[in-house]
């Protein structure tokens, strides 16, 4: 089972960036699939989950109305299309899986069980 995150990058305030979760070893539309970032000398937070019964979606406040998750079932993966970025989503990107989740905890890194290795959002002028 691997996760593979990509699409990071250096992008101004304002700007777009599209974050791309392939998976490997597994169908993911089985599983819950959430992104996580984390900044410099903070905690892991939880920004998306992508549920796995109905493909509901949740999101934290911050990022709510500018960041949009999705799955292509055909390609094995999901996407994070991220607008209106601001210098503060600036963060390594993580992308997480795991099978039976409690939508109430899916902002929890101890939720997920499978990681892929982060990318890195710079949002800078």
């Amino acid at each position: 089972v691997q996760l593979q995150a990509s699409g990071g990058g250096l992008v101004q305030p304002g700007g777009s960036l599209r974050l791309s979760c392939a998976a490997s070893g597994f169908t993911l539309h089985y599983y819950n699939i959430a992104w996580f970032r984390q900044a410099p000398g903070k905690e892991r937070e939880g920004v998306s989950c992508i549920s796995s019964s109905d493909g509901g979606t949740y999101y934290a406040d911050s990022v709510k109305g500018r960041f949009t998750i999705s799955r292509d079932n055909a390609k094995n993966t999901v996407y994070l299309q991220m607008t209106s970025l601001k210098p503060e989503d600036t963060a390594v990107y993580y992308c997480a899986s795991v099978a039976y989740l409690w939508t109430m905890d899916w902002g929890l890194p101890e939720s997920y069980n499978y990681w892929g290795h982060g990318t890195l959002v710079t949002v800078s002028s």
